[in-house]
C-alpha cells in the first residue's frame, strides 16, 4: 500500500569503517566503453570480443614489446595471472593478418572496503508508531552473475538498532553500483525513497594521522612535515592513498597547497621566524570519491636566518652598551655629529658638480662677450679706410685734364 503522506526527507550513504579481504568478482561493465577493471592480486581475464570460434588470435600491449610474464592465451583470451598495477594498460587483439578485432583499456584497483552505510531522517514529523523497511540490489548484472547466484545481489541493509536511522550493506563490491530502497511505514501508509550507490564514488578516507612539523636547521624557509595514514585504511602497496598539504603564516589568510604521495614534504618557502600553520588530508590514490577532511592543525616555526640574527644581536648589544653609559651632568659645547660619511661625500661631490657648471657658464659668457667687442672694433675700422681711399682718389687729376 502507499499513500501521499510525506516521505523521506533526505538519504546519506558513506563507507563505513569495516574492511574485509575476501575475493570479490569484479564486473567487466562499469559504464566506461572500452574499460575493464581488475583487482589487484587476482587472475585478469580479457575477452577478445570479434574474433571468431576456433581462430587462433594475437594479444599485444601498447607501448610495450611483449606481454606481462606468466600471460596466457585461452580460447581467445588473454588471461594475466595475479596482476599489479603494472599490468594495467590497453590490450588488443588481432587476426592472423594483424588485423584489429578489439581493444580494451585495463584498470585495476582494490575492493578491501566491503561495507558501506546509509543513514536517514523523515521530512516530517507523523506522531505515528514508524518502522522502516530498507533493502538494497546490485545494479547491471552481467549474464554469468545472473546464471551463477542472483539471490546473492539483492538483499536486506541490516539496520543497527543501536543507531536508529541507519542501515549498513555487507559484502558489496568497490566497482559496483547498488540502488536502495528505504521505505517508511506507519498506520496511514507507506512512502519510499530510492538511491542509487556507486561505491568508487562515495569513497572518503579519514583524515591522516600522527602530523608533526619541523623547522630544519641552518634552513630559515624550509619545514619538514610528515605524518601517517588514518589507522582505518590499509597500508598496501595496491591500495595506497595520495595526500594534499595546506600550509599558511599564523598572520597570513590564504592558504598555500601541495600534493604529494609520499608520507612526508618539505615547505621551502616558509617565512623566516614567523609560525606556520600545517594541515594533510587524503584521497584514494586512484582518484576515487572524495577527499578526507583536513586533520588537526601543527604549528612550527622556521629558523632564524644567522645573518639577520646577528645583525640584530649586533643592534641590541650595541642599545644595551648605550643604555649602560651615564649621562653627564655638563652641557656638551660641541655639537653632536650624526651625518654619515657616505652623506657627506655626496654633499662634496654635489657642491664640485655645481662649481664646474657655474664655472663653464662664466668661461662661456665672457667668451661670447669678446667675441662681440672683437667684432665691434673690426666694424668700426672698415668705414675709415673707405674714407681715406676716397680722399686720396679725389684728389688725382682725371684723364681730361691731363689732356
Amino acid at each position: 500500500m502507499r499513500s501521499p503522506i510525506p516521505g523521506l526527507g533526505r538519504v546519506m550513504v558513506f563507507l563505513a569503517a569495516a574492511l574485509a579481504s575476501a575475493s570479490l568478482a569484479v564486473p567487466e561493465g562499469w559504464g566506461e566503453e572500452g574499460v575493464q577493471y581488475g583487482q589487484v592480486g587476482t587472475d585478469v581475464t580479457l575477452s577478445c570480443t570479434g574474433a571468431h570460434a576456433g581462430l587462433p588470435v594475437q594479444w599485444r600491449r601498447a607501448g610495450a614489446a611483449a606481454l606481462p610474464e606468466g600471460s596466457a592465451i585461452q580460447q581467445g583470451a588473454l588471461v594475466l595471472p595475479r596482476a599489479s598495477l603494472a599490468t594495467a594498460g590497453t590490450y588488443s587483439c588481432h587476426d592472423e593478418d594483424s588485423g584489429l578485432l578489439h581493444a580494451v583499456s585495463l584498470r585495476l584497483g582494490a575492493s578491501d572496503y566491503e561495507n558501506f552505510s546509509c543513514s536517514w531522517t523523515s521530512s516530517v514529523e507523523t506522531f505515528l508508531p514508524t518502522r522502516y523497511i530498507t533493502t538494497y540490489r546490485k545494479k547491471s548484472l552481467t549474464g554469468e552473475e545472473k546464471r551463477r547466484n542472483k539471490n546473492r545481489h539483492v538483499g536486506p541493509c541490516l539496520q543497527d538498532l543501536s543507531r536508529p536511522g541507519t542501515c549498513t550493506v555487507h559484502g558489496s563490491e568497490f566497482w559496483s553500483s547498488y540502488r536502495l530502497n528505504i521505505t517508511e511505514v506507519n498506520p496511514l501508509g507507506s512512502s519510499f525513497r530510492l538511491l542509487d550507490v556507486t561505491m568508487q564514488a562515495i569513497i572518503k578516507p579519514d583524515p591522516p594521522e600522527g602530523l608533526v612539523v619541523e623547522p630544519i636547521p641552518l634552513a630559515p624557509r624550509r619545514l619538514l612535515v610528515s605524518w601517517k595514514y588514518p589507522s582505518s585504511w590499509p597500508k598496501e602497496p595496491h591500495f595506497q592513498l595520495r595526500f594534499r598539504l595546506q600550509y599558511r603564516p599564523i598572520i597570513h589568510r590564504s592558504w598555500s597547497v601541495v600534493e604529494t604521495v609520499n608520507l612526508s614534504e618539505v615547505i621551502t618557502d616558509a617565512f623566516a621566524g614567523l609560525e606556520h600553520v600545517v594541515q594533510v588530508s587524503a584521497k584514494d590514490f586512484l582518484d576515487a570519491g572524495n577527499w578526507s577532511e583536513w586533520s588537526a592543525e601543527a604549528r612550527a616555526t622556521p629558523v632564524r636566518d644567522p645573518a639577520t640574527m646577528a645583525s640584530e644581536e649586533t643592534t641590541t648589544n650595541a642599545s644595551l652598551e648605550s643604555l649602560a653609559e651615564e649621562p653627564s651632568q655638563a652641557p656638551n659645547p660641541e655639537p653632536i655629529n650624526r651625518s654619515d660619511p657616505l652623506e657627506k661625500m655626496a654633499i662634496l661631490v654635489s657642491l664640485g658638480i655645481f662649481a664646474f657648471f657655474i664655472l663653464a657658464a662664466v668661461l662661456v659668457v665672457t667668451i661670447l662677450i669678446w667675441l662681440r667687442v672683437r667684432k665691434h672694433s673690426k666694424d668700426e675700422t672698415k668705414p675709415h679706410n673707405f674714407l681715406v681711399a676716397a680722399t686720396h682718389l679725389k684728389a688725382l687729376p682725371t684723364e681730361a685734364q691731363i689732356l
